[in-house]
């Protein structure tokens, strides 16, 4: 008797423990996660009150001095492209000491590539891991995206390297899809900054997902005493002592600083991230994302 593969696990789980029950609190309607002004390019228009501000061609605008906004024809079949980075800061997790980032960012990018495929519709994956892209061309049924788990399950954890860019990913998404696609862009971003500008262009081009992976640690320590830690981007090591109320709180103004300047990248690539924690249940995260995109497309619930 032939037991499962590891993507086979992951998958029956998934569809067990995830899909079903979004099925139920979705009732289907996955326009609200994946498009609702559809993907096609039909027409422009001026603006008028109450659109979608991410609708505005920004070229056309310029010109005409007036802002004007694209219109698409809704589709039924979309094409997606995961956009996964698995640089080292990645493999963090504190979580019942099980729960990586990583871990996370494989149950989402399923679920996503499982809701999508089982409706006709066709994914392909770019995976980030240090300063290599791999591709997985779009592909649509249950194979393919067992596939593209075990491609995910067979990336190594990457020892400490060069502190991650992730501009090199967007260019080559940029250039690579062609055609509108929903982009789910899913990373830490932790790293280098700059990655902004290549961020707006992909958000102007595509219909763009952007989840944000964070663990709670990350953003304030606990007083559990002496410690080494190490930065997972470099591979520098520091000893420190978390019950050190002066530390503590130094390492807390250094996080919101970073989450201050997060702030303010994806706000000038006009893009608003979802946030994806260690700590989360799945079902009620992709829920939470569904809900708050609805709101901003002004869907009907």
């Amino acid at each position: 008797m032939a037991f499962p593969s590891a993507p086979e696990r992951i998958l029956q789980r998934l569809d067990w423990q995830v899909v079903r029950r979004l099925d139920g609190l979705l009732q289907g309607d996955y326009r609200s996660l994946f498009h609702g002004t559809g993907l096609d390019f039909a027409a422009l228009r001026e603006y008028q009150f109450g659109d979608d501000v991410r609708a505005i061609d920004w070229n056309v605008t310029a010109r005409l001095d007036t802002p004007y906004v694209r219109e698409y024809h809704e589709e039924r079949d979309v094409t997606a492209w995961f956009l996964l980075d698995l640089s080292p800061s990645v493999d963090f997790g504190t979580v019942g000491g099980e729960r990586e980032k990583r871990t996370v960012l494989v149950d989402f990018a399923a679920t996503m590539a499982r809701l999508l495929t089982r409706r006709g519709n066709r994914v392909g994956t770019m995976v980030f891991a240090g300063r290599e892209i791999r591709t997985i061309p779009a592909g649509s049924g249950r194979v393919h995206v067992l596939r593209m788990i075990e491609d995910l399950l067979d990336q190594p954890h990457l020892d400490a390297a060069p502190v991650t860019d992730l501009a090199p990913l967007l260019d080559a998404a940029n250039k690579r899809i062609r055609r509108r696609s929903l982009v789910v862009l899913v990373s830490d971003f932790i790293g280098v900054s700059g990655w902004d500008r290549s961020l707006e262009l992909l958000n102007r081009r595509h219909e763009l997902l952007a989840v944000r992976l964070v663990d709670p640690r990350e953003l304030e320590l606990p007083d559990v005493g002496p410690l080494m830690m190490a930065d997972s981007e470099t591979g520098e090591q520091l000893y420190v002592d978390t019950s050190d109320a002066a530390f503590r709180r130094r390492f807390r103004a250094a996080a919101e600083a970073r989450e201050t300047a997060l702030t303010a990248a994806f706000r000038r690539a006009r893009v608003e991230a979802a946030t994806l924690s260690t700590e989360d249940d799945l079902v009620r995260a992709i829920v939470r994302m569904a809900t708050a995109r609805r709101k901003r497309r002004r869907l009907p619930a």
